[in-house]
């Protein structure tokens, strides 16, 4: 049998070391139980996972074979790879000991987590899963040392006798100079025995300034010269349209929204002449042409029946009085109409008409 065979057997041999301990709690069940969905998704995943682990265990074997032909100490990789399947195996028993532990403690007073499965199915399967996890992350870590190691191998040897350079230096382009260098590298400025040295600035640094030039050309081409994008002033007298626009839709939506807890007593000229057209051509048949009361009641006077209130005055227009003959004018008018003929009845009170109808309702004096 050759290394590699060895190797594959021992990897498969951690797999059935490790889950020992949980295997040790596990009571032959029904064999009805490898029919369920759940038990069959979780044997699919372990299938695959094992699947994956002989493919990496592979991938790490041949990793191994070729370092081991380009390391002079075979018996510190032996060491090393002992020492990982040990703790693997050390710590994956405890794991899976405590999850079983935990498994047959919880049987006693917790009912199935799936119905049908018993817990301890259920639990030994997710641990197989987790191991498997645990052996793939494992063989990956060590597929990346041994790659890494060869790397790092390939870039020593590629420049005999050149220190690698940590990735800060690589970015800052920084060089370490001898006397003979420096001396290469001197400007000839000397101030009071400091001598300056061409030291030029780090790569990054250049890269950046030369995109702040290209990025200084695009922005004068596209805000200055062709006009293409809006430039701030422009930018402004855009959103400040934007606003009044806004403003102006909300005023509108607003003068909408005014109801009977919120109404307001209209004062303008504009409103109440409004009003008084709509007054003339809708109330005046029931109230008279300046509201001294026909078949409706006086609306000059200090007696309501529904209330002298603008609030009230508001509500009464807006909802009607079915049972006394007035309708509702909510259909018909908008809330602003509705606040504009109520702030008008409010504006001719006390203007004492001629032939005023006879005093209805309760005094409401303000």
């Amino acid at each position: 049998m050759n290394k590699k065979s060895i190797t594959i057997t021992s990897l498969f041999s951690l797999c059935l070391l490790s889950a020992l301990p949980a295997a040790a709690q596990y009571k032959p069940e029904p064999p009805s139980e490898l029919g369920h969905p759940v038990a069959i998704v979780l044997l699919t995943v372990i299938i695959g996972l094992l699947i994956a682990i002989v493919v990496l265990g592979s991938a790490v074997i041949s990793a191994m074979d070729i370092y081991r032909e380009r390391v002079k100490s075979e018996k510190s990789k032996t060491v090393v790879t002992t020492i990982l399947l040990f703790a693997g195996i050390l710590s994956a028993n405890s794991l899976f000991a405590q999850d079983a532990k935990e498994t047959a403690e919880a049987a006693v007073t917790v009912a199935p987590i799936i119905s049908g499965l018993s817990d301890t199915s259920f639990y030994l399967l997710i641990s197989v899963i987790a191991l498997q996890i645990m052996i793939i992350f494992s063989l990956l870590y060590t597929l990346r040392v041994l790659v890494g190691m060869e790397r790092k191998r390939k870039q020593k040897v590629a420049v005999p006798g050149k220190p690698v350079k940590h990735w800060f230096e690589r970015l800052n382009d920084t060089r370490t100079l001898d006397e003979a260098s420096e001396q290469d590298e001197d400007m000839g400025h000397d101030y009071d025995g400091i001598r300056e040295l061409n030291n030029p600035t780090p790569p990054w640094w250049r890269w950046g300034f030369y995109c702040s030039v290209v990025f200084a050309v695009i922005y004068v081409w596209r805000f200055q010269i062709s006009h293409s994008a809006p430039s701030q002033l422009e930018e402004l007298a855009i959103a400040e349209a934007a606003a009044a626009e806004a403003k102006e839709e909300y005023l509108k939506n607003a003068a909408n929204n005014i109801d009977e807890n919120n109404v307001t007593l209209l004062t303008g000229a504009d409103d109440i002449a409004t009003a008084q057209k709509l007054f003339s051509s809708n109330c005046a048949p029931c109230h008279g042409a300046q509201g001294q009361g026909i078949v409706g009641p006086n609306l000059t006077d200090d007696h309501w029946l529904h209330g002298g209130k603008l609030k009230a005055v508001f509500s009464t227009i807006k909802y009607g009085v079915p049972e006394k003959g007035m309708k509702s004018w909510k259909d018909d008018f908008s809330p602003k109409q509705l606040a504009q003929l109520a702030s008008y009845i409010k504006s001719i009170h006390g203007s004492n008409p001629p032939n005023p109808k006879e005093a209805q309702g309760a005094l409401d004096k303000e």
